[in-house]
């Protein structure tokens, strides 16, 4: 097994490089093709959410293997390597099967616990299979992990950990709040028709709103997906599909929007949602962040000599026509160590002892000095503890709209966060909240079960891989056994039928019982970590012909894909 998993998640990157990275469907598509087409690897899946971009592989070779995937995802994502390097994370063998299985447990979520990662690594897989990218060992890794994903859901109360992004974002726009208080009676619009905007539609609907709008490019899947809300038993929520034209004027009804689309660019921009909010409320809206620029800042002290009152620099004495500043590498000509230390401790409000600091020998001072002077000359100034006065608060009013983008890349405009009157929670915010969410204690039993899966997927990898060799010495054993037993008709013909099969039998069982234990103890042996190597002693000690093992390796990936359920 020579598993490897490269890729980047909203664990390792920030969002403004997750949203550049994201690959479209069809990228996602041609990356694959392309992997298995490179020389180190012979399958390829890719797992592409909204917070991770991994390209999982079989390689023969490590580190030409880490190269080519960096590559290929630098070059299907469009972001450079040398910029896209530095939040990749690689996972090898073991350790690539300990990542998948706890991405399906949803430990590696954004919000852990969630279960829609279930669905897309099935996607994955499926995505795989029709592009025949996946072999033996992909198909074997994803099919296990979903049954760990389920197992871990099932046996544990990982779900009480978290939520869906989608939920968790409903959180966030309540502001903490009950949701189904807060979404009594709104109206939403619900932009794209995909598996994310249908979860989140539903959501909706569950928690009380009173319409649910659905836009979508193809309006036969808005049609769809609103049929089914209104045909839902557990629902008595109003819905109906509109085209994407309709979206502005959709936003001026609109209470709740929710925006997960598949689209490059921005579907909705600051100036859209403005003019939207400006619509239903009737005024103009403003921009915080203008406000914010405008407002007066209380100004600093000046460096002058009444404004340094107290200061044990001499300012007097080098106050002239070149001026004096604390700021500035003039601070420090000419000063000894101990004044020095005397003005950091008057900038921080504290003391320092003159005696411990007159001790110091004028080495030491001229150490001090030096280095501060270089800090002055490259950063211009000297580093001070000054606490920086605070800026002024601005209140916020109330929102009046709240948009909620589960896309990667971005459906919303980030600027629309500056926006009075609006309140937008997007994938970076909800990033930034989940670091703060709690983690249930369901999640070590989790952990545990993980790991207990990766040895025993690990073992059965291991095991599988040396039976195509103790296969190909069971078929040369009965080769030899039958050429005996020809040879041995040519030079006792007077045999009879009877006692051709005891001496046929005999033979076998002789073979049979002296292959057992050692291909029973190779098998043990080789399903422990390092066994992989048993199989190529059996090779070497009994001269098997590697394109006979090869055979048998075939013949069992096809039995495999045949009986494979779709």
């Amino acid at each position: 097994m020579s598993l490897l998993v490269v890729g980047l998640s909203h664990r390792s990157a920030p969002v403004s490089v997750l949203e550049r990275a994201a690959l479209s469907p069809d990228a996602q598509v041609k990356l694959l093709q392309d992997t298995v087409a490179a020389e180190p690897a012979t399958e390829a899946a890719v797992l592409a959410t909204c917070n991770r971009i991994e390209l999982y592989a079989d390689v023969d070779k490590f580190h030409a293997g880490v190269a080519e995937l960096s590559t290929l995802l630098a070059q299907h994502s469009g972001v450079g390597l040398e910029e896209l390097t530095p939040y990749l994370y690689v996972h090898y063998e073991d350790r690539a099967v300990h990542h998948q299985f706890s991405v399906a447990c949803g430990l590696d979520s954004m919000v852990v616990g969630e279960g829609q990662i279930l669905g897309q690594i099935k996607d994955s897989l499926a995505r795989a299979q029709e592009l025949h990218t996946a072999g033996k060992l992909l198909n074997d890794l994803f099919q296990q992990s979903l049954r760990v994903g389920k197992r871990a859901h099932s046996e544990t109360g990982i779900d009480r950990a978290g939520q869906s992004l989608v939920t968790f974002g409903l959180e966030q726009l309540a502001a903490g709040g009950d949701v189904e208080e807060w979404a009594a009676g709104r109206r939403a619009l619900v932009i794209g028709a995909g598996s994310m905007s249908s979860l989140a539609a539903a959501t909706l609907a569950r928690a009380g709103v009173a319409e649910v709008v659905v836009a979508n490019r193809t309006v036969e899947r808005a049609e769809r997906l609103a049929q089914i809300l209104t045909e839902a038993d557990d629902t008595t929520v109003t819905a109906r599909a509109v085209r994407m034209d309709a979206v502005p004027d959709e936003l001026t009804r609109a209470d709740v929007v929710v925006s997960c689309t598949g689209a490059t660019g921005l579907v909705l921009t600051a100036e859209a949602v403005a003019q939207a909010v400006e619509g239903r409320t009737g005024q103009p809206v403003a921009d915080l962040a203008d406000d914010a620029r405008t407002t007066v800042k209380p100004a600093l002290p000046a460096t002058g000599v009444a404004a340094e009152e107290n200061c044990p620099l001499d300012l007097a004495a080098v106050q002239g026509a070149t001026g004096f500043s604390v700021h500035g590498e003039a601070a420090v000509a000419g000063m000894n160590a101990a004044t020095l230390e005397q003005h950091a401790a008057w900038v921080a409000g504290g003391t320092v002892d003159r005696r411990e600091a007159a001790r110091r020998s004028p080495e030491v001072d001229a150490e001090l000095i030096t280095a501060l002077a270089a800090t002055a000359a490259t950063v211009g100034r000297i580093p001070e503890r000054r606490k920086p006065e605070p800026a002024a608060v601005i209140p916020r009013p109330a929102p009046a709209v709240f948009f909620l983008d589960l896309a990667m890349p971005r459906d919303i405009d980030a600027a629309v966060h500056r926006l009075a009157g609006v309140r937008l929670v997007d994938i970076e915010s909800l990033a930034e909240a989940s670091a703060d969410a709690p983690m249930a204690a369901d999640v070590d039993q989790v952990r545990r079960i993980v790991s207990d899966e990766v040895a025993a997927f690990g073992a059965a990898q291991r095991a599988a891989h040396i039976t195509p060799t103790v296969v190909a010495l069971r078929a040369m054993a009965a080769d030899v056994v039958a050429g005996e037993i020809a040879r041995l008709d040519g030079r006792l013909p007077d045999l009879d039928e009877r006692q051709r099969g005891e001496i046929r039998q005999a033979v076998h069982r002789v073979v049979d019982k002296l292959l057992h234990a050692p291909t029973v103890r190779v098998k043990q042996l080789a399903a422990e970590p390092g066994g992989a190597g048993y199989a190529d002693a059996l090779r070497t000690l009994f001269d098997l012909d590697p394109e006979t093992v090869a055979a048998v390796s075939r013949a069992e990936d096809s039995t495999d894909k045949k009986d494979r359920p779709a």
